[in-house]
């Protein structure tokens, strides 16, 4: 579905003609002037550019159409904001900077739900093994105890992996927009 978005993307990009350096001087006067018309040309006159920057960070975690995102919000943020200096090279390293903190959040998240994902995986061990232990299930504070946590990490610990055993549940349902009239 992702690689849909992005072909269509491409193809749509394939119209658009890039801007020149005159033309992009000229809509660069225009702006600091005070003329708003040029913002819109100079931004899509430079989508190809920032996608020609996109790509070098293609296959390090991000798909393709977040990277795209990332870089069309960057060149539009450096066009409403532009006040004087060299336009491609202030748009390479606001798109470049912009790229390279999607993917360090990529990998942040990652690592995140590695941690998260590993501590569920230990709290279901040492359950199972307090439980055959004590013939029963294992209390909350068994637990903390034994992992040496508090009773309030482990319950956020718990909470965690119900959570995404319900965000599981959700996404394996059959769900219409009936089902959420009524939800606010």
């Amino acid at each position: 579905m992702h690689d849909d978005f992005y072909q269509v993307y491409l193809e749509e990009l394939e119209m658009v003609p890039q801007c020149t350096a005159e033309e992009e001087a000229m809509l660069i006067r225009q702006i600091l002037n005070g003329t708003e018309a040029g913002r819109s040309r100079l931004i899509e006159g430079n989508l190809k550019k920032v996608l020609s920057y996109a790509k070098d960070y293609a296959d390090r975690g991000l798909p393709m159409n977040d990277l795209v995102q990332e870089a069309n919000m960057a060149l539009t943020a450096l066009a409403m904001e532009y006040e004087e200096g060299d336009f491609q090279e202030l748009l390479k390293q606001k798109v470049c900077n912009a790229l390279e903190a999607a993917v360090e959040e990529q990998k942040r998240e990652a690592e995140i739900e590695e941690t998260v994902a590993a501590r569920v995986n230990v709290l279901q061990k040492v359950s199972q093994v307090l439980a055959e232990e004590l013939g029963r299930e294992a209390t909350v504070e068994e637990l903390a105890e034994k992992m040496k946590m508090t009773a309030d990490e482990v319950k956020d610990i718990m909470k965690t992996a119900l959570d995404a055993v319900n965000v599981g549940n959700a996404m394996n349902m059959d769900l219409g927009p009936e089902d959420f009239e009524g939800e606010e």
